[in-house]
């Protein structure tokens, strides 16, 4: 049985620590199968809203910012194209806690998700390129061919251990700058126990944001 505990009292000046050990507890507890997976929310021109499942692959505490990957001519990466602002919530059901997070959007320098696409298995890397993210299909059959398609052109088989395909250009990391953080730990009788974090942040250049103090709240549940 998960032990769970409340938030500190009095709130830490920041949460993102706090937030890490959350985020790595998760992973090595695996209270899931997808412990780092989180609904992203985004905007399109028409003002309304679309939510998916993404994974989150870095939390990076000290600038402040979580990453994740993407097709960037899906409609989330559209959107984000456009509107460069999105929300996000993890939620550890097992764990009795839950992360909300909003904030600014920049794509990731080339190297991280060059790092990030190489790490991937090798089917992925295949899909990446065959899959026309959020378009029209005219069947499952047509992108079974797409996939083998794509193998023949980089010379590898879907079913090899491994082989080298390129990441897209169209594909890659996006970072999500942490400008407010909500932090939610289950009550009893539904009497949870939550706080928000906010901080104003400033572009900087093409990857970063300077940010000033956070500011806590408590919340009521």
């Amino acid at each position: 049985m998960f032990e769970n505990e409340f938030l500190p009292e009095p709130l830490p000046a920041s949460p993102l620590p706090l937030f890490g050990n959350w985020f790595r507890e998760a992973r090595a507890r695996a209270p899931q199968p997808n412990p780092d997976a989180m609904v992203l929310a985004t905007v399109g021109n028409d003002g309304a809203p679309s939510a998916r499942v993404v994974l989150c692959k870095r939390v990076d505490e000290a600038a402040g910012y979580i990453v994740f990957f993407t097709n960037y001519e899906s409609r989330k990466g559209r959107e984000l194209g456009t509107h460069p602002r999105a929300a996000a919530v993890i939620h550890w059901d097992s764990m009795h806690r839950q992360v909300r997070i909003e904030g600014p959007v920049i794509r990731s320098p080339a190297a991280e998700s060059d790092e990030y696409f190489a790490s991937r298995a090798l089917l992925s890397r295949i899909g990446a390129w065959a899959s026309e993210q959020s378009r029209p299909l005219a069947s499952r059959a047509a992108l079974a061919n797409q996939v083998t398609a794509t193998a023949q052109r980089f010379g590898v088989s879907p079913d090899a251990a491994d082989g080298v395909v390129p990441r897209p250009p169209h594909w890659g990391g996006h970072r999500l700058w942490i400008e407010s953080i909500e932090l939610w730990v289950e009550g009893p009788g539904r009497v949870h126990d939550r706080a928000i974090w906010s901080r104003s942040l400033e572009r900087q250049d093409e990857f970063s944001f300077a940010a000033g103090a956070w500011q806590a709240t408590r919340l009521n549940p």
